[in-house]
């Protein structure tokens, strides 16, 4: 089987977890965490970053720095993973979705400005697959009704908006480092923002509300978000090789966009003024009703695939009487196919061959290429 992912672990990696075992320090002190967040900063040209146990804490810890209370409304994308609404919630306020831009499956700016009401506390900016939202436009908006713009760059660690990294435009920003995002650190996260007191207030609810000059005094309600030393080493690790990482998976996608050519189908494709990192390599096919059963044929041969989000709008905690076409018909056609930097020419020729034979067997009109 070709998995949809597998982490690429060919630096130091083992080097800097076995300094930690032979340190001693494997929980949430240690060298390798200052030395991580501080590489992380540095990299994407953050001001501030401080780290985390998992992407999904980050996001919670980001939206409970921002001061968010009940009947807050956050605007997000119907389209994007289900953690970036959970995390409103358990923020105490209230998400309100958003339609997708068909041209690049983000946010929709103008339905962004549509949906602002006087409870409207801030934009959730979601990078989804790789791709980066229109963030001159969302920037204007934000300034313009007086918002806290939130990014969620989950999945666009080397995505890049006219020069800048994403997660830079933000007031606050994170980051996730699971097992199948472009760089990992196993279960890790981080939280960037453009402040130091907004960075001070993160670091503050993450390590418990400890009082920076009292020992064990806990002046708020807080959480324990810490990231351990031995996935700092790791993140480190991985950071090392980003650039490395991140041209392999650009190479992968060219690759498949050589192969697809002239199918009933469009891939996820870059924009003038960015750089796409490809953590996912997607394509949405014409037609909604072939999908599965293109999947489930990739499958019988021996490559795994994964569907493309279903709308937030659609899930049970979220179901609401509205309708979001763009989102709805890019979750119906889309899906992601193997997208890691291991992955050789020859098995995305493989890769792009059976679904080109899927074509064929079904007597399919080809697109002109």
């Amino acid at each position: 089987m070709i998995p949809v992912y597998q982490p690429y672990l060919t630096g130091k990696e083992k080097e800097y977890v076995n300094q930690c075992l032979d340190s001693s320090w494997i929980s949430s002190k240690g060298e390798f965490i200052s030395r991580f967040e501080n590489s992380f900063a540095d990299y994407i040209q953050a001001r501030h970053a401080t780290s985390v146990c998992n992407g999904t804490v980050a996001l919670h810890l980001a939206l409970a720095s921002i001061g968010l209370e009940s009947g807050d409304e956050v605007i997000v994308p119907t389209l994007t993973y289900v953690a970036s609404v959970n995390t409103i919630v358990q923020a105490g306020a209230t998400p309100v979705f958003v339609d997708s831009l068909p041209s690049t499956w983000q946010l929709d700016p103008e339905d962004v400005r549509r949906k602002i009401t006087r409870r409207t506390k801030a934009v959730m900016a979601v990078h989804l697959y790789g791709l980066p939202c229109d963030m001159d436009a969302l920037v204007d908006i934000c300034r313009e009704y007086e918002l806290t713009l939130v990014e969620d760059c989950a999945e666009a660690f080397g995505t890049y908006y006219k020069g800048r990294h994403v997660g830079t435009f933000g007031d606050i920003a994170t980051f996730s480092f699971f097992g199948n995002k472009t760089i990992t650190t196993g279960e890790g996260g981080m939280v960037v923002t453009k402040t130091k007191a907004l960075h001070d207030k993160a670091y503050h609810l993450k390590t418990q509300g400890v009082s920076p000059v009292r020992e064990y005094w806990h002046d708020v309600v807080a959480y324990n978000y810490r990231m351990t030393n031995i996935c700092a080493a790791i993140g480190l690790a991985q950071l090392e090789q980003a650039d490395d990482i991140i041209r392999k998976k650009r190479q992968v996608a060219e690759w498949y966009r050589h192969g697809l050519k002239g199918l009933p189908l469009i891939t996820h494709d870059e924009i003038d003024g960015t750089v796409h990192s490809y953590w996912m390599c997607s394509i949405a096919l014409d037609s909604a009703d072939e999908r599965e059963p293109l999947r489930s044929f990739l499958k019988e041969c021996g490559v795994e695939t994964r569907p493309v989000f279903h709308p937030a709008h659609t899930l049970p905690p979220y179901a609401a009487d509205m309708t979001f076409p763009v989102a709805e018909s890019i979750s119906a056609r889309a899906m992601n196919l193997p997208s890691y930097p291991g992955l050789s020419r020859s098995e995305i020729n493989d890769i792009c061959g059976l679904i080109r034979q899927f074509y064929q067997d079904k007597d399919l009109p080809a697109r002109a290429a």
